[in-house]
């Protein structure tokens, strides 16, 4: 079991066998820097609540099989659901819950909400081969200084 976290909040089963059966490494807001920051491509599962967001027990079915689908091409990193919601914003997906696609400290791309298994593929393939960018941020309205906020 590969782990740069700790998690006290007990798992669902899905969830935690992503680190235990498929080796993936838990990753927390502490940590996840240090594990994007290594060279390649990485695969990091955004999960939330699969009370409130039944969605991520598919994921975390279907992240295993991405990984398959595409042998020997991605590290791979799970964020539990506190940690997930701290550091998503910086990757600014719209949906919950997400993958994310990182390649030697950079970003590449996000696939969030359910997709069909064909839409993960064809995704998949595409951010591999695509270039690294800045990630879309969060909506954050910007001023210059000394604008102000009403439009006047």
């Amino acid at each position: 079991m590969s782990t740069l976290a700790v998690t006290t909040a007990p798992l669902h089963p899905l969830l935690d066998q992503l680190v235990s059966r498929h080796g993936f490494t838990a990753v927390d807001a502490d940590s996840i820097d240090r594990f994007i920051a290594a060279s390649g491509d990485a695969l990091l599962v955004f999960t939330e609540d699969p009370v409130r967001y039944r969605e991520t027990l598919d994921l975390a079915v279907i992240a295993p099989e991405i990984v398959r689908a595409f042998p020997g091409r991605f590290r791979t990193a799970v964020l539990y659901p506190a940690d997930a919601r701290k550091v998503a914003p910086r990757f600014g997906f719209a949906r919950w819950p997400a993958l994310v696609v990182v390649r030697d400290g950079a970003y590449v791309g996000a696939i969030d909400g359910l997709r069909s298994w064909d839409e993960y593929v064809e995704e998949t393939r595409r951010l591999l081969t695509a270039e690294p960018t800045r990630a879309p941020s969060v909506g954050v309205a910007v001023r210059s200084a000394g604008q102000s906020g009403c439009g006047h």
